[in-house]
């Protein structure tokens, strides 16, 4: 028998490998499935199973393309529909691998049809249960992704239930392989190991503590910020289906001459620009938006972006198709070029270009005590209320698609985050949208108060 958890930072998602006797299943793949069939060949096992924990919100899988390329069966659990062919496991139902078994937990409470995977081992003890978005290493599934078919309560009740009746009665020792780690918005605060055992999550995590069910829902649904709108429309194309990897890829790929690009931009595509902020900010295209693959950077560009938003792309040479690969993982599927030869193809052809004024703390304490400049802070509601510049605007990144035209584009704007990731997104989204007046704080709220010339304040209310 052979694990492999195959862990994508910039996600917090884990996929897994596992392999028996020449079998091979594929839990929770993502939508660049090559992986996992390179990794088979490498290993000389064919790939069975593609085991599905549940409808992921934030990222498509790639289970239909693998099942294509290689003839495995995709299984959900109970209650699943598709418009796709799947194996619908029963609760309890047996799936042998080469030599393993595993046994299907179905555990609503993330969703309707969640479920967790136990692994048995050849003598039939049990060894590792995959738990998908149901339990997290310190934490469990939000129950607020239905968009209302189902309310949170009534899902958080579900999985008070699963826990308790699925997960909590296995041995101590069974090694907890969740879907996502830190950093992931399907749980509230989820810890920063990516796998643990039972004994050890039933001591330490808040939601496996001994409480009644009523506590558990108030628990759960109690300070959950909203899911980003690209979750259910990813659960969409997870449930109906999507166009192929490949076909998303070639299109998002194509060489795009600087006057092909101008047509698309005349077209209505937006720019997304992939290069790192201390690089964007000296030189872009007009309209472009900055999220740098230095960070959470499909993430942030499905949450602050529409996914079915044409998109144009300007890379650095030769991280073109990780650009591209990225966007396709949450769900952009028109993608429909990148600049040829990059930035430098632009300056070339002697185009206009647009910067974005970066200042340092010091700069930045100087604005806010002699001029007019309104501090933007852009950080997450736990970040805010923790610790922020007194006066300061509260505009979090993940709302501002909607809320800058609250903002005035005549004013000045001294926008920062924590450390400057996304202070750079928030200052080239807006002079996308013809504010001209933005700066830039390099290294955010920590360089800040580093400095430490300015009144803070504090109000410890709400949570990330």
């Amino acid at each position: 028998m052979y694990i492999e958890q195959l862990y994508t930072n910039c996600l917090a998602q884990a996929a897994y490998y596992i392999e028996s006797n020449g079998e091979a299943a594929i839990i929770d793949p993502l939508r660049d499935y090559e992986t996992y069939i390179n990794k088979a060949k490498q290993r000389g096992a064919k790939i069975k199973y593609i085991f599905e924990t549940h409808f992921h919100a934030d990222f498509v899988s790639g289970h239909i393309d693998l099942s294509k390329q290689t003839g495995a069966t995709i299984i959900y659990g109970p209650s699943t529909k598709t418009n796709y062919a799947v194996h619908v496991a029963q609760d309890g139902e047996r799936i042998l691998l080469g030599d393993v078994w595993f046994t299907v937990l179905h555990t609503p409470g993330h969703t309707p049809e969640s479920s967790c995977y136990l692994l048995q081992d050849t003598d039939g003890n049990p060894y590792a249960v995959f738990t998908g978005d149901t339990l997290f290493v310190g934490d469990v599934g939000r129950p607020d992704l239905l968009d209302g078919l189902i309310t949170k309560e009534e899902l958080a009740s579900m999985m008070y239930d699963s826990l308790r009746n699925k997960l909590m009665v296995l041995p101590d020792n069974v090694i907890v392989y969740p879907a996502h780690g830190a950093g992931s918005a399907c749980g509230k605060n989820i810890g920063k190991e990516t796998h643990s055992t039972i004994g050890e999550q039933k001591q330490n995590n808040y939601a496996l503590q001994p409480m009644t069910k009523e506590l558990f829902v108030k628990t759960l649904t109690d300070g959950i910020q909203p899911a980003p709108a690209y979750f259910f429309k990813d659960a969409a194309l997870n449930k109906q289906g999507y166009a192929t990897f490949e076909e998303v890829l070639n299109s998002g790929l194509r060489k795009l001459s600087v006057a092909d690009f101008e047509k698309e931009i005349k077209a209505g595509a937006t720019i997304i620009d992939t290069r790192i902020p201390d690089v964007f900010e000296n030189g872009f295209i007009p309209g472009s938006i900055n999220f740098g693959l230095n960070g959470q950077y499909a993430i942030w560009a499905a949450t602050v972006l529409d996914i079915n938003t044409p998109i144009i792309l300007v890379a650095e040479p030769g991280k073109e198709q990780e650009s591209v690969e990225r966007l396709t993982r949450v769900g952009f599927e028109h993608l429909l070029g990148c600049l040829n030869g990059g930035f430098e193809a632009w300056l070339d052809a002697e185009k206009r270009y647009d910067m974005v004024i970066s200042i340092d703390a010091e700069e930045f304490t100087l604005d806010v005590k002699h001029s007019d400049a309104i501090v933007l802070d852009v950080r997450k509601p736990g970040e805010f209320n923790d610790l922020h510049v007194e006066k300061a605007i509260f505009q979090p990144l993940d709302k501002l698609n909607n809320d800058y035209k609250n903002l005035s584009p005549e004013k000045e704007y001294l926008i920062h985050c924590a450390g400057g990731y996304r202070s750079m997104i928030a200052a080239s989204f807006l002079k996308a949208k013809g504010f001209k007046n933005v700066k830039n704080v390099w290294g955010g709220f920590a360089k800040i108060k580093e400095f430490n010339q300015l009144p803070f304040v504090s109000e410890k209310v709400g949570q990330n």
